[in-house]
């Protein structure tokens, strides 16, 4: 039995996009960071950049569930003595960036290193409805009928 390689000519590439309204933050970030580094795909190689394009609008309206919003801190520390700092989420969301959030959890989930760098690239995160990626055609996965647990809201009419 032989081990099909593959190269970088033979992976194709779709764009999707998600409406992140109401869902979810920790089950948005793991789809999307799945199906970035490509493991959805027969064709997924560990050290190729194999996966799709995602575009992610809304990105400030995400919900996070229990008190998560206001007790979870993100942290940095600078590298000085004493240069820990630290953001609540909820200050994160209602900053000028809040798309940050949701780009900082799916990067903690990519690999480390080049690759990673790699496919993070192929993300794009808008806090408005709005976005410039309308030549290419994106198809638009609805989250939310994927598990009733992705979407904290109203219930969908089914």
């Amino acid at each position: 039995m032989n081990t099909n390689w593959v190269s970088k000519k033979e992976i194709t590439r779709k764009w999707f996009i998600i409406n992140a309204e109401g869902l979810v933050l920790g089950r948005l970030s793991s789809y999307i960071a799945f199906h970035l580094m490509g493991k959805h795909k027969v064709i997924y190689s560990p050290n190729l950049d194999c996966g799709d394009n995602f575009i992610v609008i809304n990105a400030n309206k995400v919900i996070m569930t229990g008190n998560k919003l206001e007790n979870k801190m993100y942290r940095k520390h600078t590298g000085y003595p004493g240069g820990l700092k630290e953001t609540s989420y909820a200050k994160i969301l209602n900053s000028k960036y809040p798309e940050r959030l949701l780009k900082l959890s799916i990067k903690r989930m990519l690999p480390k290193g080049t690759l990673g760098r790699e496919q993070i690239r192929k993300l794009y995160i808008y806090s408005e409805n709005e976005h410039p990626h309308k030549a290419q055609n994106p198809e638009l996965i609805d989250f939310k009928i994927l598990n009733k647990k992705n979407f904290v809201g109203k219930k969908i009419a089914s």
